[in-house]
């Protein structure tokens, strides 16, 4: 019996925007987890590259050609897994351990799909051989959950090759975005400004976006992006919007009018987070003092097991502020390098009524407590939004385009820091 069009589903494909991912294949970051690696995670097989390869084809008793293949890749996936559960990454190689999964199968587009229509152009560069590009195109329909009746459809185009050969056709990618649309591109790798590719889809792009937490070298990654801005580059960090909750929670703490002077009281700051990224950190000092007018005078690296970092300011008042960034170790690895565990707002005024703390769990404070202080503090825990799927931070991101003025102040001040780094 023939359905009747109340029953048929109505299938929405009319894309609202074009989204470009750019995806290294992995190489790169499973032999960083194995310390055979220290460049940027590019996808680019440049001298540094190779020179991991032949390393680890050494250490496995293979022969030394300084090209990955099939039984490399799968050399380097099975003692990953190994290292891994026998916990004997360092905190150095964790943050590329925790982006990396040999079972991954790239984007997971449902909550984006699910949502909007849209055409999603995947580029996956390859260490391997160079044999051209290969193309792939499919159309995505996820069940919308909210409605019986209409499928929402992604149509995807997948192009895999070295990084050579998608540039040969780099011409064709920005030809296969829609035109007169937004244009978005993710690139799920190290920035490159100096990479052809990077120069072209920025380009021809409205919005870069990137996700700091996945920054192996998080302090030379964030001056390259700091440096795009001034470029009048449209950027936006996923991680920037997992801040949310703590910038939100520190404003509230000094809203109430009979506080809000006091906010000008403080000049200690003490934020930890967890140990193998200091993106968050350095990105949320920066917002405070983008808000507060504090200037950076100095950046001090003390290492050591908290990885100290030590950066003091001056403000309009020429009073001195110091800030503490500590790196803290914890024995199960969370989902986002990097995120935030407490942070402390104090004053050397012991009859300032400034004090704040937050904190992500009961146990946040547990380190600023024991550094003990006269002042009685207001304390309040932290619901993050890091738990969040990437993709879902991404669905939120692809609603808007445009500068975001906040976050480039914010960047702003972090690459001020940064350059103080001795």
């Amino acid at each position: 019996m023939q359905g009747s069009d109340e029953d048929a589903a109505a299938v929405t494909r009319a894309a609202t925007f074009s989204l470009i991912v750019y995806e290294p294949d992995g190489t790169q970051q499973v032999l960083a987890s194995l310390g055979f690696y220290t460049g940027p995670i590019d996808g680019i097989a440049g001298p540094r590259t190779k020179a991991a390869i032949k390393a680890a084809q050494k250490a496995y008793g293979m022969d030394v050609t300084g090209k990955s293949d099939d039984q490399l890749i799968e050399k380097l996936q099975a003692e990953f897994v190994k290292a891994k559960a026998e916990d004997k990454l360092t905190s150095e190689n964790k943050t590329a351990a925790i982006n990396y999964s040999p079972d991954s199968e790239g984007i997971t587009a449902d909550e984006i799909a699910s949502s909007n229509p849209c055409r999603i152009i995947t580029l996956c560069p390859i260490l391997g051989e160079d044999t051209g590009v290969k193309a792939q195109v499919s159309a995505y329909c996820p069940i919308n959950k909210q409605s019986n009746n209409t499928l929402v459809c992604c149509e995807y185009i997948t192009l895999s090759g070295t990084a050579e050969a998608l540039e040969r056709i780099g011409g064709i990618i920005a030809e296969l975005a829609i035109a007169d649309l937004p244009k978005f591109v993710w690139w799920k790798a190290t920035p490159a400004p100096e990479h052809p590719l990077f120069k072209r889809l920025v380009s021809s792009s409205d919005t870069v976006i990137f996700d700091s937490s996945s920054f192996v070298h998080p302090e030379a990654d964030l001056k390259t992006l700091a440096a795009l801005l001034k470029e009048d580059t449209t950027l936006a960090d996923i991680n920037w919007r997992r801040l949310a909750p703590w910038q939100e929670l520190a404003a509230a703490a000094f809203d109430p009018p009979e506080r809000r002077s006091e906010i000008y009281e403080v000049d200690k700051v003490t934020i930890d987070y967890e140990l193998g990224n200091q993106s968050q950190a350095l990105m949320y000092l920066g917002w405070l003092a983008s808000r507060l007018n504090w200037t950076p005078v100095e950046y001090q690296y003390e290492g050591g097991d908290y990885d100290i970092r030590k950066v003091k300011f001056t403000d309009d008042k020429q009073r001195n502020i110091k800030a503490e960034l500590a790196g803290i170790p914890t024995a199960d690895w969370g989902d986002i390098p990097g995120d935030l565990i407490s942070l402390r707002l104090s004053s050397t005024n012991l009859d300032a009524d400034c004090c704040k703390e937050l904190c992500s769990s009961t146990t946040g404070c547990m380190r600023m407590e024991a550094g003990g202080g006269a002042q009685s503090c207001y304390i309040e825990q932290v619901t993050s939004v890091s738990d969040q799927k990437t993709e879902e931070l991404l669905g939120q991101q692809l609603q808007r385009w445009g500068r975001e003025m906040l976050y480039e102040e914010s960047m702003a001040i972090a690459s001020e820091i940064l350059k103080l780094a001795k």
